[in-house]
């Protein structure tokens, strides 16, 4: 048994894997668990999960987290959860699942067509500073009225991921702000419910499936004698509101103070600046407020290192040929030796910010070309469209010098160098690779009034790995490649339109 002292439990729930780690109170990881869940995909554009395997696989991790850890559940002193936001988590008016809906899923694209072409259109970005999107939470709740109008009736609670979680271990049915003002249901910058809004989605019947809002650091309630049992949890632990996982990932790499910049590289391309105000601009994607005069500026899409996470599952992992798939994958681009003649890859597996038709693709292949010359040119897609959704937040007036990369692709030794020469920017990543559930962890210590403040919290568990710096040569060749880049998405305009599946 390890000796006896304080610790804090983040939970990270990710579109595909959920994560269990537990923290000592500077930031020092003394256990993790971490478990795959399964998608299904019963029509084009849908991406579902079952809701009862994500409770037990919840379940495990935290059973597991806690053994590996060789503590007292009893020090566990608080808990908190992040989870991805958006997408769509159905309860019964019993409580009991009914629909699990990812953040990946694009069936109600031909939905937020028609939301966006509505004459009063410009009162949703009034109101929540975003517009509709097709896995965009109400987006998708609009959906579900229109063509499953059975099972609309049926709905007691619109839960996002990680509530389901917290609603698992305490029985209690919350969500914090950030998460609900990060799906755009929230009048912002107040970040309350909104009458006005729920109807502009054709949503007025609505507001009584809302769950309660609270402040992320707020506690929603303790573990109860059912979760305890099945977790190993300790009956009466603090659960907290929880965070929108790109607002923890920022908290959980470093980021806290206004000016500064988080960019996640994770299933998502995640590009955040935080300020004092929200950016009241309509080439920002949304907005998540986490506190007084704490707004999260938001460019985002579903086309980072879910890209290579396809490639991998699809080519490296057949047949179980190399034991570190990832590690290969970084060897090959190491060998490749940057050209202009390189490939051009686009990174929209599942669609775009800019339109759910996009499709991915890899232009300029010649017979010379290898698998690390597509390796590569997968990396730097990735990055053109992290620099897109950077350009959109400058394009905003949010400036910022200070950058940490968190995410997946963070952990890669040769995509941190990238991203610091395409981008112009020192890049530093953070030490803790787990940085969504160090968040979450974060938010739970002072909940759980072990820490005054975020920023106390923070700086007591958070540190930097590395620091990468751009190079100058290379910001040039990449900058004529990312116009390449550029060109080549507006030329492929038509042929992403043939191919819609998600057209009414």
């Amino acid at each position: 048994m390890r000796k006896r002292g304080q610790y804090l439990l983040g939970l990270d729930a990710g579109n595909t894997v959920i994560k269990a780690v537990i923290f000592d109170l500077e930031g020092k990881q003394i256990a993790r668990s971490a478990k795959d869940g399964q998608s299904s995909t019963p029509a084009a554009g849908h991406v579902e999960r079952d809701l009862s395997e994500l409770w037990s696989n919840a379940k495990q991790v935290i059973r597991d987290c806690i053994s590996e850890a060789g503590i007292d559940a009893k020090d566990i002193v608080g808990v908190g959860c992040a989870g991805h936001g958006n997408g769509l988590y159905l309860l019964d008016k019993s409580n009991h699942p009914m629909l699990g809906i990812q953040s990946l899923d694009t069936r109600a694209a031909g939905t937020a067509a028609k939301l966006n072409a509505q004459e009063d259109v410009i009162e949703f970005h009034k109101l929540c500073l975003q517009y509709p999107w097709p896995s965009q939470t109400p987006t998708l709740l609009a959906w579900i009225k229109e063509n499953r109008p059975e099972q609309y009736a049926q709905i007691g609670t619109v839960l996002l991921c990680k509530d389901y979680i917290t609603f698992q271990l305490t029985g209690q049915l919350a969500s914090d702000v950030s998460d609900m003002s990060g799906c755009g249901l929230l009048r912002m910058p107040e970040c309350t419910y909104e009458d006005r809004l729920l109807e502009l989605y054709g949503l007025q019947d609505a507001k009584p499936m809302l769950p309660r809002l609270v402040d992320p650091t707020e506690v929603v309630g303790t573990i109860n004698e059912k979760a305890a049992a099945e977790t190993g949890l300790s009956i009466g632990t603090p659960v907290v509101g929880g965070l929108f996982d790109v607002v923890a990932s920022a908290l959980g790499s470093g980021v806290v103070n206004n000016g500064q910049a988080s960019i996640i590289a994770g299933t998502w391309s995640i590009n955040q600046v935080l300020s004092e105000q929200p950016a009241n601009d309509t080439g920002i994607f949304m907005v998540s407020g986490f506190g007084p005069n704490r707004f999260v500026n938001i460019e985002a899409s579903a086309t980072s290192a879910a890209n290579l996470e396809w490639y991998v599952r699809e080519f490296v992992e057949r047949g179980a040929h190399h034991d570190d798939p990832f590690g290969f994958c970084n060897e090959k681009v190491a060998q490749v030796e940057p050209s202009e003649d390189d490939p051009i890859y686009h990174p929209y597996l599942y669609g775009s910010g800019q339109g759910a038709e996009m499709r991915a693709g890899f232009y300029g292949l010649a017979g010379w070309h290898t698998e690390g010359h597509m390796l590569r040119a997968l990396f730097e897609g990735v990055v053109f469209e992290h620099r897109r959704h950077i350009e959109s937040l400058q394009h905003a007036n949010l400036q910022f010098n200070d950058v940490i990369l968190s995410g997946g692709g963070s952990r890669s030794p040769i995509w941190p160098q990238i991203f610091a020469d395409c981008l112009g920017k020192p890049m530093q990543t953070a030490a803790c690779e787990e940085t969504g559930a160090l968040g979450a962890a974060i938010v739970a210590g002072q909940g759980a009034g072990v820490f005054e403040s975020l920023e106390a919290s923070v700086d007591a568990m958070t540190s930097a790995k590395s620091i990468f710096s751009p190079n100058s040569e290379m910001k040039q060749h990449y900058d004529r490649r990312y116009a390449v880049f550029s060109d080549l998405t507006k030329s492929m305009a038509d042929f992403w339109n043939g191919q819609d599946t998600n057209k009414e």
